[in-house]
């Protein structure tokens, strides 16, 4: 088995280095460089500038917009980016809610949402952890009831990574306590400025705040802003971690350090 890059991918990685050597702010490099903290200004102004080049849903097919690249191709494209000092893209949206939206998403709820994840404009978190219910991710508490044309939901997520700048969650939350606790779950989008939604640092022992509590109560949602069916969330929540683990593994950033 030859694992050289070809020709081709040799090639394309010398146009992403360049591109990235014309387009990427030197300030931000600097800061990536000597671990300075990166504001939500200057992880937002970049994902912006990759936005504008279609490149911030570098992993997302041609049919909804993206390049379309190969997994060698969104490799080299991840390393130029690491080695170069760009900031991490953050994966809330473009790499881990945006493929569940394609896949299981109505072409409505794709058309709504998907520019503003490629475009680099709106920032997702992600509400998946509980108290208690981390590691047991299927036996989460927060409820989400049904009335009408909308869910009231209540309840708590927990290590909500950069939740104090979210605009939108994608939470998984209860809609019903019938049978196992894995067939009551729902994949529900959230606007983080609904009334009721409260987000309250959580500062490490490092003295960073980078994880949040999130509090609903009664929080009203459209049932519009359900994904796919009712009860069917933990089939959506794997399909999503395929993808947040993979990006977790962040070999491009380890290899620049190293």
């Amino acid at each position: 088995m030859d694992l050289n890059f070809t020709p081709d991918e040799l090639a394309f990685r010398a146009e992403i280095r360049q591109w990235v050597a014309e387009n990427l702010p030197k300030d931000l490099s600097h800061k990536v460089f000597n671990s300075l903290r990166l504001s939500r200004d200057d992880m937002q102004r970049w994902a912006k500038i990759l936005g504008a080049k279609g490149w911030l849903g570098y992993g997302w097919p041609k049919e909804f917009g993206g390049p379309g690249w190969t997994a060698v191709q969104k490799h080299l494209f991840e390393e130029e980016c690491a080695l170069a000092g760009a900031p991490r893209i953050m994966p809330f949206g473009p790499v881990m809610v945006a493929p569940v939206i394609m896949a299981f998403g109505t072409p409505a709820q794709q058309q709504r949402f998907l520019p503003g994840i490629a475009s680099g404009e709106v920032w997702w978190s992600q509400g998946y952890s509980e108290p208690g219910s981390g590691s047991d991710l299927a036996s989460l508490k927060c409820r989400a009831e049904r009335q009408g044309n909308t869910y009231l939901v209540n309840g708590q997520k927990t290590w909500t990574t950069m939740g104090q700048y979210g605009e939108w969650i994608f939470c998984l939350v209860r809609t019903s306590t019938e049978g196992k606790p894995q067939t009551g779950i729902s994949f529900l989008l959230i606007d983080m400025k609904s009334p009721g939604s409260t987000v309250r640092a959580i500062i490490t022992l490092d003295g960073e705040h980078e994880v949040n509590e999130v509090f609903f109560d009664n929080v009203v949602v459209p049932a519009e802003n359900l994904i796919g069916e009712e009860n069917k969330g933990w089939t959506y929540a794997k399909h999503l971690l395929s993808h947040e683990r993979t990006n977790i593994a962040d070999v491009n950033r380890s290899k620049r350090e190293l």
